[in-house]
């Protein structure tokens, strides 16, 4: 195993694991988990994780948001269903086909396309009709003719309707009136697809993260978990006692530099930033080309010696400077934390975001591939993921 001096990003398996059981405790008995590992694991790795969810009962299968990630899947060995959320482009089809990855379906043109991509390889491409209650996005609208094209999609050749799903667009919300209107309109749909064409949807899924906390009558046949598997809240409104959670990614580095600077000395670019007093400043070698966030510049912290360090001036691409006078301690080589925990102080992903215009689901996605992901599990390291690893 590698020894990352400058910046990794560890992943505790063994929270993973209790946040996977967390989340099952809380659902109706016959409703699974679709695993949702877009964006690498919403930074956190899709591979290593969903390896580990593939060995779950209760995970009936994984989704992505493009054909990509769901090869990239298939690649490392997933066997369990994979679902593209997103719109999939005609010239991805056969290949989808070829690696059983399901798509997301809501037009006519998308049908035969993918009929006639499948039956040129002699086989089936899975799909879930997409249903538009009210996000506005993509997807069939829940009426009259929503039902008519799960008509449809059921009795074209080649096409395997396996699923429909719809997404809640304010279920992160306290008030829960829209998300309870749109889950209305979705099952209200399917309702008339079997009275009107005997049409019955094998898997019907609706509940994201956040109506899995709040909203367990609408777990159906399954639910999407996302940013709740990695111990991350959607929003600071949903109910934070329905599920217990922890994060499973801590972020470190080490300071590189120690100086002493006198008064009246500008820090970074711009002298955003000027010492008041004699100040001892560390220089951290990680910045913004890595995703840690530069609106942190001049408010944001990090955890040096189990206390608080303010940064100082504007994060650069690859370094910033903290301010340690007050940790004596502190010395080039001293571990340091942007994100987790050390004593009784702790630093998280909500905070970082509070403080610097992001939210903790942007923040985790933009962790550069230059910060490799290590693999924690039994106090132990189990994997790593190092992206200069792979062959340019």
């Amino acid at each position: 195993m590698k020894h990352y001096s400058r910046v990794r990003a560890e992943i505790d398996l063994d929270r993973f694991d209790q946040n996977l059981l967390a989340i099952r405790k809380a659902l109706p008995d016959h409703t699974s988990v679709i695993g949702v590992v877009k964006a690498d694991g919403y930074g956190h790795g899709a591979v290593p994780l969903a390896r580990r969810m593939q060995e779950c009962g209760f995970v009936s299968g994984f989704a992505v948001a493009t054909a990509q990630e769901g090869l990239s899947l298939r690649r490392a060995g997933i066997a369990k269903p994979i679902l593209v959320l997103g719109y999939s482009f005609p010239e991805e089809y056969e290949e989808m086909v070829r690696h059983q990855i399901s798509a997301a379906a809501f037009t006519d043109e998308m049908l035969e396309q993918m009929s006639r991509a499948a039956l040129s390889l002699h086989g089936e491409m899975g799909v879930h009709v997409a249903v538009d209650t009210g996000m506005s996005r993509i997807g069939v609208e829940p009426d009259e003719s929503g039902a008519a094209f799960l008509n449809r999609a059921a009795h074209t050749p080649g096409i395997c309707l396996e699923g429909a799903f719809t997404h809640f667009a304010t279920a992160d919300e306290r008030d829960k009136e829209r998300t309870n209107c749109q889950f209305s309109r979705f099952v209200g749909l399917l309702e008339l697809a079997k009275k009107r064409y005997g049409v019955t949807v094998p898997l019907r899924h609706a509940s994201n993260s956040a109506a899995v906390l709040d909203l367990p009558e609408a777990g159906l046949d399954a639910v999407r978990a996302g940013i709740i598997l990695y111990g991350l809240w959607p929003s600071d409104e949903v109910n934070r006692s329905a599920v217990q959670l922890q994060p499973i990614l801590s972020l470190y580095s080490q300071i590189s530099f120690v100086k002493t600077l006198d008064a009246g000395r500008e820090i970074s670019y711009g002298g955003t930033f000027r010492t008041e007093s004699p100040t001892r400043v560390a220089t951290v070698p990680v910045g913004y080309a890595d995703g840690y966030p530069r609106g942190l510049s001049n408010k944001g912290e990090v955890l040096i010696c189990g206390k608080r360090a303010r940064i100082l001036g504007r994060i650069c691409m690859d370094q910033f400077m903290v301010d340690i006078t007050h940790i004596p301690e502190a010395a080039q080589g001293s571990p340091v934390t942007l994100i987790g925990q050390d004593g009784a102080e702790r630093i998280t992903m909500e905070e970082l975001g509070e403080k610097s215009g992001r939210f903790n689901y942007e923040l985790a996605c933009c962790l550069s591939k230059r910060i490799p992901r290590v693999y924690r599990s039994g106090q132990k390291t189990v994997a790593e993921k190092d992206y200069f690893d792979d062959p340019g």
